[in-house]
């Protein structure tokens, strides 16, 4: 890569730093720590096991489990075999995960012991056939995962990936409610550490401590680790968002780094142990992932006494797209806490209006983004991928505007996207979901204002005629459909939805009078 001459792929990071620093610990849990050097054994077990089945490089090896140690060794393992680790969200339902483990045709989907019995029922309704492989996290061993592929204490295969080869394959919701599976390849990774060394505000210690909190299946959780593990710094491992153990593991893991999505802050800091907590050892919170309020921010800068960097980007762009540098967060100055700053060096943003053209400072438009770091494509889905990937310019859905200072904004999204808690729910997914209830003819599935989660799923329901349904009943169906977290939190009935002249329901319509008077119109 950049700073490393010789990690010249993912994989690499491993190699290097177990040549380099072998007893530095590499990965924390609450009960188990892994070095470098057994990072490196281990992950090479896994590779091993990949490559003595006979799984052709460029393969994609499933991953279904929360934060671990293994999840690393099966990441690194599977891209020393030529592989792509593809972590799937283990809180979807057994049909969503159905869709995309046929999409991603795994030839093997490595199981963490909580999660076995749902991705057998997914091995046994999927047209692809896969091997499962169970491991149990909560084992005393940080480095058994080789074991259960029948490789501990072989050599690592030393597969070579090509430069422009997938080493993430990120699922993400499309509009339509098929999954699409984001490549990012090793040379993306490879441009997204080079504009984050490059820029000055993105600076890594040696005794850095960089938390993973957020899930490995988003990149926020993913990405920054890997991050930190190319610089060399230990990872600490929280299983799942979960603000008391949070706390618990700052005051023993004593992390410089922590990555959270703003509803992450509001539990950390709502949490009755937060006050006795010290936030001492902490030099950078780093947010993103959804708006935050401007009071939340300044509680936080307040109560945890770091600095705060805000960063935007989307899983197509491998990473930060701009960043709101620490020296930007002026409490005093509540409009440039909205921004989401300006972008990193060597990445290009642009606003444009619906027919492609350039919009001035002040105007909205939707940001088109071009960076070096960009995602390959989405998997098998080429028609998608030229639907977003114009001419070296990413279209990222979002829209806002670029002020007099330079800073961008972020206003609402062109994309029917709620991100509530974090997570991304597309508005067709739940829509689809209520359609297959008998007693809903229309309906339009919104985000609307949380202080808890940021958006809440809220659904417009317009009943068929002579049905009745109760907004329990219709809650119950949703959960039979999809992930919980995006079943709707609340369902209101109307007699009539706001319509184009086309016969299109007008979903800004219906989401004004809850965004009214509002910080951000988001939704």
């Amino acid at each position: 890569m950049w700073l490393y001459a010789d990690i010249r792929n993912i994989a690499d990071i491993a190699r290097y730093h177990a040549r380099h620093a072998p007893a530095k610990k590499a990965l924390v849990e609450p009960r188990r720590a892994l070095s470098f050097a057994g990072l490196d054994r281990a992950s090479s077990g896994v590779g091993a096991g990949i490559a003595a089945r006979g799984i052709a490089p460029g393969s994609n090896i499933g991953f279904a489990g929360k934060n671990s140690i293994e999840y690393f060794v099966a990441l690194f393992g599977a891209n020393k075999a030529g592989c792509a680790i593809a972590p799937f969200n283990w809180r979807l339902s057994v049909p969503e995960l159905v869709a995309i483990v046929d999409d991603a045709q795994c030839p093997l989907v490595l199981v963490d012991r909580e999660f076995a019995q749902t991705l057998q029922a997914v091995q046994a309704r999927c047209a692809h056939r896969f091997e499962i492989v169970v491991f149990d996290s909560t084992a005393d061993a940080a480095d058994a995962l080789p074991a259960h592929l029948g490789a501990a204490g072989q050599a690592d295969p030393r597969v070579e990936a090509a430069p422009r080869a997938t080493a993430l394959l990120i699922y993400t919701s499309g509009t339509t409610g098929r999954p699409k599976g984001v490549q990012i390849s090793h040379l993306g990774l490879s441009y997204m550490r080079l504009c984050e060394h490059m820029e000055p505000a993105l600076q890594w210690r040696a005794d850095d401590v960089i938390m993973m909190i957020m899930p490995n299946f988003h990149l926020v959780g993913t990405g920054l680790s890997l991050q930190g593990l190319y610089n060399g710094c230990t990872v600490s491992i929280l299983a799942a968002m979960d603000a008391g153990r949070l706390l618990e593991i700052i005051q023993r893991d004593r992390p410089t780094i922590c990555p959270l999505v703003p509803t992450a802050i509001q539990m950390l800091l709502d949490h009755p142990a937060a006050s006795a907590t010290d936030f001492s050892s902490l030099r950078l919170v780093m947010y993103a992932g959804a708006p935050i309020g401007s009071q939340l921010l300044k509680r936080a800068m307040r109560e945890m006494k770091c600095r705060f960097m805000q960063f935007y980007g989307a899983t197509e762009t491998s990473g930060a797209a701009t960043l709101l540098r620490p020296e930007q967060h002026d409490p005093d100055n509540e409009a440039r806490l909205r921004s989401c700053g300006t972008p990193l060096p060597l990445i290009e943003i642009k606003i444009v209006d619906g027919a492609g053209n350039e919009v001035p400072p002040g105007a909205t438009g939707e940001f088109l983004i071009r960076s070096p770091s960009l995602f390959e494509g989405y998997w098998k889905q080429p028609e998608a991928t030229a639907a977003v990937l114009q001419d070296g310019w990413y279209r990222s859905g979002d829209a806002g505007f670029r002020d007099a200072e330079g800073l961008y904004y972020i206003i609402d999204r062109v994309k029917d996207m709620i991100v509530t808690g974090g997570e991304n729910v597309y508005s067709a997914e739940v829509e689809q979901a209520l359609q297959k209830h008998p007693a809903v003819k229309m309906s339009a599935v919104v985000g609307t204002p949380d202080p808890r989660w940021g958006e809440k799923v809220t659904a417009v329901v317009v009943l068929a005629a002579g049905a009745a349904v109760t907004a329990e009943e219709l809650i119950a169906h949703c959960r039979a459909h999809i992930a919980g977290y995006k079943v709707p939190k609340a369902i209101e009935f109307a007699e009539i939805l706001p319509m184009t002249a086309t016969g299109k329901i007008l979903k800004r319509a219906v989401r004004e009078r809850y965004w009214q008077d509002r910080e951000r119109a988001i939704g």
